[in-house]
């Protein structure tokens, strides 16, 4: 994705316009999935989306070199930042630890599960959404950017504006919370397999 992102970035600057629609198209899943979850899925995602491109556009001379998509993760993390405080709502996200490997929901569910497993495994995401209620915006914020695009915490410190140790515990706070949140979760899947 990278190599496909330089040559659109490039020929965006040589004049290409289309080049643009090419660079909506390779981050649109990343980038639109964060905004999704980071609004509970409500109707003003698109909308979202759109601004973070219009922003982009706008100040595409200021971005120099470096991981267009943390740059654009920045855009977008300042925008749902200002709309949230402007209105006062919380936001939900999918969790992920530690590792980049994969989503929170693929960890929980063991893909080799016995046939009890699999008919609690249907309200396994469902559960977890649930409990990523509890998690401040920043927590939240911080583990969509890291499943969904998997940036690095290096990344995610700069685009939160923090040092990389308060994006690490935002990591590790949120985990530990989680964890007690679905502690039932975890029990009862593991008498069941």
């Amino acid at each position: 994705m990278d190599d496909l992102a330089d040559r659109c970035l490039q020929r965006y600057r040589d004049g290409d316009v289309d080049a643009m629609a090419e660079l909506v198209e390779i981050y649109r899943r990343p980038l639109f999935g964060f905004i999704l979850k980071m609004t509970e899925g409500r109707g003003d995602a698109e909308e979202i989306f759109q601004e973070v491109w219009f922003r982009a556009i706008k100040r595409f001379s200021s971005f120099r070199k470096g991981n267009f998509l943390s740059w654009l993760f920045r855009i977008t993390h300042n925008l749902i930042i200002d709309m949230a405080r402007k209105n006062k709502r919380f936001v939900d996200v999918v969790a992920d630890n530690d590792d980049s490997s994969g989503r929170l929901e693929e960890k929980l569910v063991d893909t080799e599960a016995g046939p009890g497993a699999l008919v609690m495994d249907r309200d396994t995401g469902e559960h977890i959404r649930s409990a990523m209620k509890v998690l401040p915006p920043e927590q939240k914020a911080v583990f969509l950017m890291r499943v969904e695009a998997e940036l690095t915490f290096k990344e995610i410190a700069k685009i939160q504006g923090v040092s990389i140790n308060t994006a690490l515990a935002r990591m590790q706070y949120a985990l530990e919370r989680l964890r007690n949140e679905l502690r039932d979760e975890y029990e009862v899947k593991g008498k069941v397999r």
